[in-house]
């Protein structure tokens, strides 16, 4: 059973949300202000955070870069106002893994929930999974497909979904260059055209994380004037 928490002070779609993720055999927790939403998130640490922009107290937007920065992995899908356009982007560079526009319909913030799920039981890499490819191991970096686990000197490396995605997708196919574009089609699955910014944010908290410098990276290398490639040489 996935566990789910809503942070919406509106109860009627908390009501409407909740119904329907019961629906898909969720366990649901709800919080209607900032600072509740944020402790429930940090203490629960669910499969799915759904995640308004506008609350009381606090902003879905500072609670998703207090999740992040606190290294909780959890996917965020946040709910935004159809005028809210900067607050997309900024959700997207803060570590949010999706996001819907209201109004919305069920239908698809059913599809939303569903597709993050599967996203969290596999691994989304471009070429196709061997037996030989469920585990790559780079130096002292290991990335474990089947269970989206990464280790840095035997030591576990938190990242959130979209991270590892990143992760899986370069490591999978070093020394191939990608641009931003090509990477929000692969790892985000649909139309974030004008949000190719957010790639660079993604993996400069990834690079934060694997890489022993940052100034100076070892596995993920940006390919000037294109996008970034895992490096074929570790």
């Amino acid at each position: 059973m996935k566990q789910v928490l809503i942070i919406e002070d509106d109860p009627e779609i908390i009501h409407l949300l909740e119904l329907h993720l019961k629906d898909l055999d969720c366990q649901v927790e709800t919080a209607t202000k900032g600072i509740e939403g944020l402790e429930k998130a940090l203490s629960l640490k669910p499969d799915l955070i759904v995640l308004d922009v506008m609350l009381p107290e606090l902003d879905g937007i500072e609670i998703c870069r207090r999740l992040r920065a606190a290294q909780l992995n959890s996917p965020i899908l946040m709910l935004t106002a159809k005028s809210e356009e900067i607050d997309k982007v900024l959700g997207l560079e803060m570590g949010a893994d999706d996001y819907l526009t209201k109004p919305f319909s069920i239908r698809e913030f059913l599809a939303r929930v569903k597709a993050i799920f599967r996203r969290g039981n596999m691994s989304a890499p471009e070429a196709p999974i061997t037996k030989e490819t469920k585990k790559m191991t780079f130096g002292e970096l290991a990335v474990d497909l089947e269970y989206r686990k990464v280790t840095l000197k035997d030591k576990k490396i938190d990242l959130s979904p979209k991270e590892f995605d990143l992760l899986v997708l370069l490591s999978s196919n070093p020394g191939k260059s990608y641009d931003r574009t090509k990477l929000l089609n692969l790892i985000w699955g649909y139309d974030f055209q004008g949000y190719e910014h957010t790639v660079n944010s993604h993996i400069n908290r990834l690079r934060s994380k694997i890489e022993p410098d940052m100034g100076n990276p070892r596995y993920i290398l940006t390919s000037w004037g294109v996008g970034y490639k895992f490096n074929e040489e570790v």
